[in-house]
């Protein structure tokens, strides 16, 4: 079992930044991919950013290329989001998700592809 507990979420005015934290606990040695999802109000949850841990490589969501970072801190088992010039529309509350395939079939940016859950934080970008 992966434990994951985000933190970092808030409210920002249009064009600020925060840092998302996911500090993971349990069974971490498991994981292979660790993600960033958001849900605005309705049913779609959007894949951010996603991160391999054995590697370091990375995938973004055309809509945040730029502006967000994936990054680890292995020593603390805790990866973060950070987003800059944020908008609007990044209004949302944003998940850490963990995978422990390899190479998930759908894609590292699709949430089929992942096995544990935060609980998520809020994120209010304000114009």
């Amino acid at each position: 079992q992966v434990q994951l507990v985000e933190s970092g979420g808030g409210s920002v005015q249009a064009g600020g930044s925060l840092r998302l934290s996911c500090d993971a606990s349990g069974n971490t040695r498991s994981r292979y991919w660790m993600g960033w999802f958001r849900q605005a109000p309705g049913p779609e949850r959007e894949g951010v950013a996603a991160f391999y841990i054995r590697d370091g490589s990375t995938s973004y969501a055309d809509s945040v290329k730029g502006r967000f970072t994936i990054s680890q801190d292995s020593a603390k088992n805790t990866v973060y989001l950070q987003m800059n010039s944020l908008q609007p529309e990044d209004t949302a509350t944003y998940y850490c998700a963990a995978s422990i395939y390899r190479w998930p079939v759908a894609g590292p940016l699709r949430s089929s592809g992942y096995n544990y859950w935060g609980q998520g934080t809020q994120v209010t970008v304000s114009s």
